[in-house]
């Protein structure tokens, strides 16, 4: 089954900030070299920043290299009826994103300053798939993973300004709190911004803030968002590779047999301070050249139409849903 695959969340970009990265470079799982092997036909680059001094220079430089991309030969700009023309046959397909709205706007410029930014972004990149509010930590807009924080004012500000703009909101770096919020905030205002968990597995498999608890994800799901599966062994499960196959059936339990999609989250991770996670990922996950075996392996335990819709039919119909 030599089927494309989707994945909506790696962090290129970041990667490419550095000196001496270059886009074929295989010391980061999403290099070009190993999309192209792993048959990978949608790659979402997000653009990410910390909260914190000069996030805003962060984001506005990735949405550069970002443009930058879509003129190089190997890639292009993806839209739902454009990945099987045969100009782009051995190209990847690329869109960008927002991995927390400190990208455009830091914790002390006005808001209208930060819109200003985002407007940058939008027009360098052409389109935002869609925007985390927070990341680990919490920001003027909410609460990110490791806080408790809901939504705040700005984020209230943020979601009404996106609201027409066919850009989705992701959750995968809420808290709990925020998550439930932008839930409600949406619902309150009437607005029908899709919802999705960009990168996050399921907190019952494996206890992690990263991961959804079951209400979100049932929230998501019934909201015909996406849940797209992280590889990082601290979401699996830092023991056992084989768990992620259970993060699919937990999905499919909850009744996510169309939300489930890819999100490895691959980042360069070598120089992260904390040498006791790693490697990152499991040799069985660790770049994007993997997924013909993780499709092989989906189809022998689930069904070759599972493959279908996590590899890369869930994520269309998000798309072309968001977008037409």
């Amino acid at each position: 089954m030599n089927t494309i695959n989707i994945d909506l969340h790696c962090d290129l970009l970041y990667y490419l900030l550095r000196s001496d990265a270059a886009i074929d470079d295989k010391e980061i799982g999403c290099s070009l070299p190993y999309l192209q092997e792993g048959n990978v036909k949608l790659q979402i680059m997000a653009m990410y920043a910390g909260t914190g001094a000069d996030s805003t220079v962060y984001g506005l430089e990735q949405s550069k290299l970002f443009s930058n991309l879509i003129k190089n030969d190997n890639f292009f700009f993806f839209n739902y009826d454009n990945y099987e023309a045969e100009e782009n046959k051995n190209r990847v397909g690329i869109l960008a994103s927002i991995e927390n709205a400190s990208a455009f706007c830091d914790e002390s410029q006005s808001l209208d300053s930060g819109f200003k930014n985002l407007e940058t972004i939008i027009e360098n990149v052409e389109k935002v798939f869609y925007i985390g509010i927070t990341h680990h930590l919490e920001n003027r807009f909410g609460g990110g993973n490791n806080a408790t924080a809901g939504l705040k004012d700005d984020g209230k500000v943020l979601i009404d300004y996106i609201a027409d703009r066919k850009i989705a909101i992701d959750l995968a770096h809420t808290s709990d709190q925020l998550a439930y919020d932008i839930f409600t905030y949406i619902d309150q205002r009437n607005y029908s911004i899709p919802i999705l968990a960009s990168h996050s597995n399921y907190r019952s498999v494996y206890k992690n803030n990263r991961n959804l608890p079951d209400e979100l994800a049932k929230e998501v799901i019934k909201r015909k968002g996406l849940i797209g599966l992280n590889f990082i062994k601290d979401y699996v499960d830092v023991e056992n590779p084989e768990r992620l196959y259970e993060h699919i059936q937990y999905g499919l339990d909850l009744g996510g047999e169309e939300s489930i999609a890819y999100g490895a989250d691959y980042f360069y991770w070598k120089d992260h301070p904390d040498k006791s996670r790693h490697p990152f990922f499991f040799p069985e996950h660790s770049n994007a050249s993997v997924y013909p075996q993780i499709n092989k392996e989906i189809e022998e335990r689930f069904s070759s139409e599972l493959v279908e819709k996590i590899s890369h039919k869930n994520a269309l119909n998000f798309i072309e849903n968001l977008y037409k």
